[in-house]
């Protein structure tokens, strides 16, 4: 039963909600269930046939020629860093409004990343500042699809194509995007390389794991390589005792196990995204114009695969700041969360990167909210979302 009324929970009144909903999680079907037992009771417990199988099937739904899956997200990106060319003297530019692992995946390639501010409706890297970033040293541009929107790929490739050395290299940080499109074209088939996160809280899991969506059949073979230890052939391919390793690699592969829960989920992508965009839509619905709340926008020609909701309080508007509000909700029930702390403000990159400032994406950080959104849901758990946020902003509006 929803409250909308009455004393704040966090003071001791009744709560929208009496149990948590959480931000996001996973959707664990009978199906996903038996595919995973079959494949522990095969042959295959590590890397086996399931694995490729999946990437085929990944390939197929995304438009993409290559699937390369990976342990991690984080493991996709540091293997896409690789197989970009990126090493010492080089540099890489991506956004701060990210989870940290973007940034890593530079350094753990022993790159420089770059970092250039996000424009303030969609939260996405802004070309502009971009271009304004590029120098001799930059060997790739690394967008993040923030909260599950495409970044403005077409104005990327401008920059890449334009930038001093020939053309740059893009990494599509994707992990929340699998399934949007831009422009009527699919995620996979923006950048040369696309990398999902198949995390629990993404569109669809494989427990940890992650990808690399890439038409080019060398960097297929480099990201492959890379992890298996740098070896040259695939298990699967080998007739023999006999392997080579031709470069330094990872153990960044996928089991068996994650890839049957991957291929399992994957036929119900089309299913997770259609209730997510059901969810996004209601909460654009009731929560814009909003007057303590701003919703996020959406750039013409982009259909966003939701991975969350986020807004950012009005806090001109509230006599407490985002900490208040957000203590406040989850006593009411609501699993809300903050995406992102900006990479710049983490004490590492502090010291490695004194006195950096990115103004709309420290602006943002400091009104944002992550709202519940995951295939789970329903409509009227979206209702509950917005009787809370009511409730806690009514009772902390000024005057």
């Amino acid at each position: 039963m929803t409250i909308r009324h009455g004393a704040l929970a966090i003071d001791g009144g009744t709560p929208v909600r009496s149990a948590l909903l959480p931000y996001a999680h996973q959707q664990i079907s009978d199906e996903d269930v038996a595919a995973v037992t079959a494949a522990l009771r095969s042959d295959w417990l590590t890397t086996g046939p399931r694995v490729p199988a999946f990437e085929a099937e990944l390939a197929r739904a995304t438009g993409a020629r290559h699937a390369v899956a990976f342990s991690s997200g984080t493991a996709a990106l540091h293997g896409a860093a690789v197989a970009a060319g990126l090493g010492p003297g080089d540099e890489a530019i991506t956004t701060p409004m990210t989870f940290v692992a973007t940034a890593n995946c530079v350094l753990y390639a022993g790159a420089e990343p770059r970092f250039a501010d996000v424009m303030p409706g969609s939260l996405l890297i802004d070309p502009e500042r971009v271009a304004a970033a590029v120098t001799p040293r930059t060997k790739a541009l690394l967008p993040v699809d923030y909260a599950g929107h495409p970044a403005d790929y077409a104005a990327l490739r401008e920059i890449a194509d334009a930038a001093p050395g020939g053309p740059l290299t893009i990494i599509a940080d994707a992990s929340h995007s699998l399934g949007a499109t831009r422009d009527g074209r699919t995620v996979g088939t923006l950048a040369d390389m696309t990398v999902l996160s198949l995390h629990p809280a993404k569109i669809l899991t494989t427990g940890e794991g992650g990808a690399v969506l890439v038409d080019d059949d060398d960097l297929a073979a480099r990201l492959k390589r890379f992890r298996n230890h740098g070896i040259a052939t695939e298990l699967s391919a080998r007739r023999d005792w006999t392997y080579a390793m031709v470069e330094l690699g990872y153990n960044y592969r996928l089991t068996d196990i994650g890839a049957a829960l991957g291929s399992s989920q994957l036929s119900r992508l089309q299913a997770f995204l259609e209730r997510r965009r059901a969810l996004a839509a209601r909460y654009l619905q009731r929560l814009g114009g909003h007057p303590h709340l701003e919703m996020p926008e959406v750039e013409p020609g982009v259909d966003p695969a939701w991975h969350f909701a986020f807004a950012r309080l009005r806090l001109d508007t509230l006599r407490v700041d985002r900490g208040a509000v957000f203590h406040a909700l989850r006593a009411e029930g609501i699993g809300v969360n903050v995406h992102y702390i900006p990479v710049h403000l983490h004490p590492f990159y502090r010291e490695r990167y004194p006195g950096l400032s990115f103004p709309v994406a420290e602006a943002a950080y400091g009104r944002l909210l992550t709202l519940p959104l995951h295939a789970g849901m329903t409509a009227d758990d979206v209702d509950d979302v917005v009787a809370a946020l009511d409730k806690v902003t009514t009772a902390y509006r000024v005057g």
